[in-house]
């Protein structure tokens, strides 16, 4: 893709669903209520949630803070795949069934009919927190005392990636990394949605190839020269 292509297929994003509108997804009241979550909602659950994670292993577990403390960014790094391992593969599934393509939809691709739906760009707590506490299960089952502060740097992963996805779809990066972030998630999703599945960063899309065909740094560089920013 040339220089010119991608200014121009940034002008066409800029000009597609930049609505903050919020459409229902469900008939009941109640469950489309609740399907919908402000991203603040995020720290406020989850810096809590890591701090426990962090105190259990200390205090709970009798992991020293020097140990908990590089369990911590373990779980910090193994988060930055499953992020991109998840997008890749469950989000971005889709069965033949109408089943299938319902769950899709509704697990998904809402957002990439919608992606600027301030309301639907992270996590609701009804699907967050089960998720929180499966995940600690199942560190702690398989980790034992070490899983404490490997779930902390988790969920820190997990806060980190909702809100720089918010972040990404709702501000104008400054940084020449972060406008390169928002413009290879703009690309995932309005040209090439079989690649660019990293959202907190791109590590996990260079290993496993699937960057994808456009020159992102180089439209980045055309970006800062027009004064114009591009999504992501």
């Amino acid at each position: 893709m040339t220089l010119l292509e991608e200014k121009k297929l940034m002008k066409a994003i800029a000009s597609r669903g930049e609505s903050s509108q919020s459409p229902r997804m469900f008939e009941n009241d109640f469950v489309d209520f609740f399907s919908r979550c402000p991203f603040w909602v995020v720290p406020i659950l989850y810096v809590p949630g890591v701090i426990a994670m962090l105190v259990a292993s200390r205090l709970h577990a009798g992991v020293s803070w020097l140990s908990t403390a590089g369990l911590f960014f373990a779980g910090f790094a193994f988060w930055t795949f499953a992020e991109y391992w998840l997008h890749r593969t469950v989000f971005h599934y889709e069965g033949k069934s109408a089943f299938a393509k319902r769950v899709h939809f509704l697990v998904h691709g809402v957002h990439h009919k919608w992606p600027h739906d301030k309301l639907r760009l992270v996590f609701p707590p009804g699907a967050s927190i089960p998720l929180y506490v499966g995940f600690m299960a199942l560190f702690v089952l398989t980790l034992g005392r070490y899983g404490w502060g490997f779930h902390a740097g988790f969920a820190a992963g997990y806060m980190f990636y909702d809100l720089s996805h918010y972040w990404l779809h709702h501000s104008k990066p400054r940084s020449e990394y972060g406008r390169r972030l928002r413009r290879n998630h703009y690309l995932h999703h309005f040209k090439e949605t079989h690649a660019r599945f990293g959202v907190s960063m791109v590590i996990w899309d260079r290993v496993f190839g699937t960057t994808g065909s456009g020159n992102a740094v180089g439209a980045d560089r055309q970006a800062k020269s027009d004064g114009h920013v591009s999504a992501g």
